[in-house]
């Protein structure tokens, strides 16, 4: 079970929230390190594993693969115009500068 910590430090399981989160993730290819890769979901362990053992077709070409960053949103609309965003030329060149 992984633990977060609310503004207080207090210990939370993320899985009892309310609202679940919404990962958007930047992976980074290990064998071609200037290959990158945008997504998002709800279980990026499981996610990163699916990228790993092939089951999509775009990253598996690249495989394997490290997660580079990931941001959490509790509001998925956010988290689908960020992950769009991150895939403009502008997002990329966020991401290399800032993440």
């Amino acid at each position: 079970m992984e633990l977060w910590r609310d503004e207080d430090g207090h210990q939370i399981n993320h899985k009892a929230l309310k609202h679940p989160m919404r990962y958007v993730y930047i992976l980074q290819s290990i064998n071609f390190p200037e290959r990158f890769y945008v997504g998002s979901t709800n279980d990026i362990a499981r996610r990163i594993l699916e990228h790993n053992q092939d089951k999509s077709h775009y990253s598996s070409i690249y495989a394997p693969w490290k997660l580079k960053t990931y941001t959490a949103f509790t509001d998925d609309q956010q988290a689908c115009k960020f992950e769009k965003y991150l895939k403009t030329s502008s997002g990329r060149a966020f991401a290399i500068k800032r993440l």
